[in-house]
């Protein structure tokens, strides 16, 4: 595989991975299982119980295993084409995915922030 073809592989399948760890972390359709994964992360008896639980209530350390399922889905390598490309692929893809989560909270962040402008600005106006 080309290096282009590398490189369109890696920003492309660092969205799905960006989506499965964002919605398993953050959405209202896992609400319930984020609940329960905070409630025990934090009340664990053993270090381990804890650490497990919490991988699910952060995006960032979740995304690791979301790549990991999709490098095994996908066998995608980058740069060198042995375990080495599996390695290099699979922190770029993390990298990669958790830039696209940082965007979607910004984005999603001034999207608020419009529709809270835009509120007050038509309370005043109906005022």
């Amino acid at each position: 595989m080309s290096l282009t073809e590398q490189l369109i592989w890696l920003f492309t399948l660092a969205i799905p991975i960006a989506c499965v760890a964002w919605t398993v972390t953050h959405e209202e359709v896992f609400r319930e299982v984020h609940e329960y994964c905070v409630e025990r992360s934090k009340s664990g008896k053993t270090i381990l119980k804890r650490k497990f639980f919490y991988l699910f209530t952060c995006e960032y350390c979740f995304s690791h295993y979301v790549t990991i399922l999709f490098l095994i889905l996908t066998q995608f390598k980058l740069l060198l084409n042995d375990w080495r490309g599996y390695i290099i692929a699979g922190f770029a893809l993390v990298f990669i995915a958790n830039l696209y989560m940082s965007l979607y909270v910004r984005i999603k962040v001034e999207i608020k922030k419009e529709r809270i402008i835009t509120q007050k600005e038509e309370e005043k106006l109906n005022s």
